[in-house]
């Protein structure tokens, strides 16, 4: 599906749809604790679906509800599953060392760009405690074994989802278990929204450890809070003048995004902005800089592995807006040019496309956007929430 965006300011208010990244954590949480757990989760995605599905395949019942999700901890733990990971990297980052600490022969179903995203350092320390790690075709992943407790170790520099995976399976091992992380921790963000979701649910894992006698208790009903992430898509529009209220974000929430408000702030001058800890802002970000006074992004090395290599992508969404961009290995620059309008290849990047349309809102001519229903990976609803607002699409 392709849109074309005529040019045009958006007036309302938006209620953040519920948060992706709270959501996945609960969900697993809620798929072996010692009873039912209810999620006030009003909103889903394809993402979130994938968790959900994959839990499943492991025993748990997730269904999906008017206002939620109703998830019955699984009784029986299946010997083999097949697990459906969508595009979805936090799915299985997340699930590959749980289905470990379960001893489940799980085969991993891999779509989109994921079956090229790096595994590695999580494979090489799984296989290390216990696990065996094969790819038997390009779309797939074989997790066999079983992980033991004990001492763990990982570079999170790749990404923070293999420490939030790891914390999940010791949460799940029997017995006492530490994690010790070595060389630069980015995304310490999402860490903390792990380790927060394990605490609702009993789990204390203070440096990083989980001792031996734990075992996760649902607290009965858990509300998954505003996304910053997604919101942060019409805060930028806010931010270059258009008439929007944000509800349903909570300014004390773990999620890293939250700086989005800080961050928009300071691109009233020429920026220099640390991207280490919020690499999902960047596309967003990046439009809003070229629109007001240019920002350089620095640590944006991690965006090259997602679910497009973002640093290109954003590159060429502005440049394709007739705006200017540049970038080295680790740093992107966007200088203040405005907007004239144009056709973006999303890259099949949620972000991408929706980005590409908050730039719609300022720009001087039309915006296409191809590709455009890949926002189905976080926010299914975000062309018919655009229109609401005044977009004409």
């Amino acid at each position: 599906m392709n849109v074309t965006i005529s040019p045009g300011p958006l007036h309302g208010t938006v209620h953040a749809i519920a948060s992706k990244s709270v959501a996945h954590r609960i969900l697993i949480c809620s798929a072996f604790a010692d009873r039912e757990t209810i999620l006030d989760c009003p909103e889903t995605n394809d993402d979130i679906e994938a968790t959900a599905s994959c839990l499943r395949s492991l025993g748990a019942t997730v269904i999906r509800t008017q206002t939620g999700y109703r998830v019955i901890p699984a009784e029986a733990i299946p010997q083999k599953a097949l697990l459906h990971c969508g595009e979805s990297g936090s799915t299985l980052r997340f699930l590959l060392p749980v289905a470990g600490a379960l001893g489940v022969e799980a085969t991993f179903r891999l779509a989109g760009r994921l079956p090229q995203r790096p595994l590695s350092p999580l494979w090489e320390e799984m296989e290390r405690m216990g696990c065996t790690l094969s790819r038997p075709t390009e779309d797939t992943l074989l997790c066999r074994g079983k992980l033991r407790p004990g001492d763990y170790r990982i570079d999170p520099g790749i990404s923070s989802q293999f420490v939030s995976g790891l914390l999940f399976a010791m949460a799940l091992t029997e017995g006492s278990s530490r994690l010790t992380l070595y060389g630069k921790a980015e995304s310490q963000p999402y860490i903390a929204m792990t380790r927060d979701a394990l605490s609702r649910f009993g789990v204390r894992t203070e440096d990083y450890a989980v001792t031996e006698n734990h075992h996760l208790v649902s607290p009965g009903t858990v509300k998954v809070e505003g996304d910053w992430s997604n919101a942060a898509f019409f805060l930028a529009a806010k931010a270059l003048g258009n008439d929007l209220t944000v509800t349903n974000l909570n300014p004390g929430s773990a999620q890293g995004d939250r700086a989005v408000v800080d961050v928009l702030e300071s691109l009233n001058a020429f920026s220099r902005i640390d991207a280490a800890d919020i690499p999902d802002l960047v596309p967003v970000l990046a439009v809003a800089a070229g629109a007001k006074s240019g920002a350089e992004f620095r640590n944006i090395r991690r965006l090259r592995l997602k679910e497009s290599d973002r640093v290109e992508s954003v590159c060429a969404m502005i440049r394709s807006l007739g705006g200017r961009a540049e970038s080295t290995e680790n740093t992107l620059t966007v200088y203040p040019t405005g907007y004239s309008g144009g056709t973006v290849d999303s890259a099949g990047d949620h972000r991408i496309a929706m980005s590409a349309a908050i730039a719609a809102t300022v720009a001087t001519g039309p915006v296409t956007v191809l590709e455009a229903q890949c926002v189905r990976k976080s926010y299914p609803d975000f062309w018919n929430v655009y229109q609401q607002l005044g977009g004409k699409l």
